[in-house]
């Protein structure tokens, strides 16, 4: 198995427990507020608020290291004698 993967692997997992004690421990409620693009007050409570977060934090990842670019490789063609 390819050590980066296992690595990656093991991050997430701590993140996402992370995540679920976060959940487990915050139960109040929290209100949040942009006004630029929201009209009035989110109220949610926090463990919903954190996911959420954590949602668009792992979205946004996908999307920047996403696709694109030729597919790389190494040198595919023939070296010189």
């Amino acid at each position: 198995m390819n050590p980066k993967l296992l690595l990656k692997t093991l991050f997430l997992i701590v993140v996402l427990l992370f995540l679920v004690l976060m959940g487990m421990n915050n139960r109040g409620t929290v209100d949040f507020s942009l006004p630029p693009v929201l009209s009035k007050k989110l109220t949610l409570p926090a463990a919903q608020m954190y996911f959420a977060f954590f949602a668009v934090g792992v979205i946004t990842g996908t999307i920047l290291t996403a696709g694109g670019g030729k597919g790389g490789g190494g040198g595919g063609g023939k070296s010189g004698k």
